[in-house]
């Protein structure tokens, strides 16, 4: 698939000091399985079909479950069966999940404003989509956000490492090392964390979370980033003809995102582009460009943030849709190192 800065093999045959594998509060190895009446054999193939945690086989559906060589309806019950028996999947209280929420940690955008419009930054166990015209800052808040999900928690950081699928080509790693020596941080270090991988084509895209997923197992991820998530989905399928493969192809990547999020808790961010609106609804609306993906994006994302451009190189961020934030604005700037506060 040719050569990148940083690929996601390299960084898993090369990292010298591996985190813990699983944290008592992380997902569950689907090695325990066998521990449960699963055999080693079968444990290997669903490893092999891209099932690395128990959460995993747990959410997936048995249709997914049976089309894996050796794996029979009856196997697929057994395994569904035992895996449910280890991951919680019934009714809880409100009390339980507000609880739970408290705990999640948000990770800086750079800017205070923006992190005050966030309610505390980029949130993680969920996806968060950044969308707007060419130049808007989706990109360079991308190589921000890699740098600081590596800071301390104290310091609005995930303390883990990052995921990085690039499809447009547009990853800089001299921008990271920009944004490394703001921290005050170790560029070799920052460098090192951010497991990097082109993407080609919206296959390759899909079975880079494969790798994505395996990978997170052997160590800590804070942040999983596709820039942009939908590009290639607009040069593989064309036209109306193939609209609805377009839309169910895109729709199971987005679930393999939210997949993620929820086993590992990590913080996903996915870019946008734009298209102007040819309905009549643009002929009133003060901004006539929406996101592209259709209602399958909108549901997939948790948040979604519309930037645009300002005076020079700030920046205006808007709220478009959030279960929890207000609809409202801020504005940042793009630096030298990274993304920070406009200067009045």
């Amino acid at each position: 698939m040719g050569s990148t800065a940083v690929s996601l093999a390299s960084t898993v045959l090369n990292q010298d000091n591996q985190d813990e594998a699983v944290e008592d509060s992380g997902p569950q190895l689907i090695k325990s399985l066998e521990s449960h009446g699963i055999s080693a054999a079968d444990v290997k193939k669903l490893q092999e079909a891209g099932y690395h945690t128990v959460e995993s086989v747990a959410f997936a559906p048995k249709k997914h479950l049976i089309v894996i060589k050796g794996i029979s309806e009856a196997k697929a019950d057994k395994i569904l069966m035992e895996a449910t028996k280890l991951v919680p999947m019934g009714f809880t209280t409100a009390t339980e999940v507000h609880m739970r929420r408290a705990d999640i940690i948000h990770l800086t955008t750079g800017s205070r404003e923006l992190d005050k419009l966030l309610g505390g930054g980029i949130e993680t166990g969920s996806i968060t989509e950044i969308f707007g015209e060419f130049r808007t800052g989706k990109t360079q808040l991308c190589h921000t956000l890699a740098v600081t999900c590596q800071l301390p928690i104290d310091q609005s950081g995930g303390e883990g490492k990052c995921l990085y699928i690039d499809t447009e080509g547009t990853f800089r790693p001299e921008r990271l090392l920009a944004v490394a020596e703001r921290y005050n941080l170790s560029g070799n270090d920052v460098l090192d964390n951010v497991a990097y991988a082109r993407a080609y084509n919206t296959d390759h895209q899909t079975q880079l979370l494969i790798q994505a997923s395996a990978m997170m197992v052997e160590s800590r991820y804070a942040l999983l980033i596709v820039d942009s998530a939908t590009a290639l989905y607009r040069t593989d399928y064309s036209g109306r003809g193939e609209l609805s493969a377009r839309q169910i192809h895109l729709a199971r990547f987005l679930r393999m995102l939210l997949r993620l999020a929820d086993e590992f808790g990590v913080a996903v961010v996915i870019t946008n582009q734009v298209v102007a609106q040819v309905d009549g609804a643009a002929l009133f609306a003060a901004d006539p460009k929406k996101p592209i993906g259709g209602n399958i994006i909108a549901h997939a994302s948790t948040t979604r943030l519309y930037l645009r451009k300002g005076r020079g190189e700030t920046r205006i961020c808007k709220i478009y849709d959030s279960p929890c934030l207000p609809e409202s604005e801020a504005m940042f700037a793009i630096n030298t190192d990274g993304i920070g506060d406009a200067k009045e």
